[in-house]
C-alpha cells in the first residue's frame, strides 16, 4: 500500500478535520508548556529545585519541599500515558504525510524515546542522580523541537500543499 503523500488526497472535510485537531492538540501541548515555565524547570537547577525541593534555601521566592514516592509515580505515569497519546495520534497523522522515509519515521519514533528520558530522567534526578538534569532537558527540548516540525509538516500538508499526480 501506498501511504506516503496519502495525506494531500484526503477530502477537503477530512483534512480540515485534522489540522482543527492537530491546532487544539498543539494548544494543549503549549498550555503544557506554560506550566513548565511557571514551575521554573526550564533550567538543571530548576529541574533538581522542583523535585527534590529548597526547604535550604532561606532566600527562596517560592517554597518547594520534595516530591514524595507517590507524587513522583503519579506524575510520571500520567505524563509517560498522555504523552504518548498525543504522539501516538501525531505521528498516526504524519504517517500520511509526503516526506523522505527515514526522516518521517524519525520524526514519528523519536518522541517515544525522548519522553522514556524525560520521565525516567526525572525519576532518577529524584532518586539523586543529579546528571540526569542534563538528559531531562536535552530530551525535553527535543520533544518539542519535533513536535513544533511535526505540526508544522502537517498543517502545511493539509491546508496548503497540493497532491501531486
Amino acid at each position: 500500500m501506498q501511504y506516503n503523500g496519502l495525506l494531500l488526497t484526503l477530502p477537503k472535510e477530512i483534512r480540515t478535520f485534522l489540522a482543527v485537531f492537530v491546532i487544539v492538540l498543539s494548544v494543549g501541548y503549549f498550555t503544557g508548556l506554560l506550566f513548565v515555565g511557571q514551575t521554573e524547570t526550564t533550567t538543571p537547577a530548576g529541574i533538581e529545585e522542583n523535585y527534590l525541593g529548597n526547604e535550604d534555601d532561606p532566600d527562596a521566592k517560592v517554597m518547594k519541599f520534595e516530591k514524595g514516592e507517590r507524587e513522583m509515580l503519579t506524575i510520571i505515569h500520567t505524563h509517560v500515558l498522555s504523552m504518548s497519546f498525543i504522539f501516538f495520534l501525531l505521528g498516526g497523522i504524519m504517517v500520511f504525510t509526503q516526506l523522505p522515509q527515514k526522516f518521517k519515521f524519525f520524526l514519528i519514533l523519536e518522541p517515544f524515546f525522548s519522553i522514556i528520558a524525560t520521565f525516567g530522567g526525572i525519576y532518577f534526578v529524584w532518586k539523586g542522580v543529579e546528571w540526569m538534569k542534563y538528559v531531562v532537558m536535552i530530551s525535553g527540548v527535543l520533544m518539542t523541537l519535533i513536535f513544533i516540525t511535526s505540526v508544522l509538516i502537517v498543517l502545511y500538508q493539509l491546508l496548503f500543499k497540493k497532491a501531486t499526480v
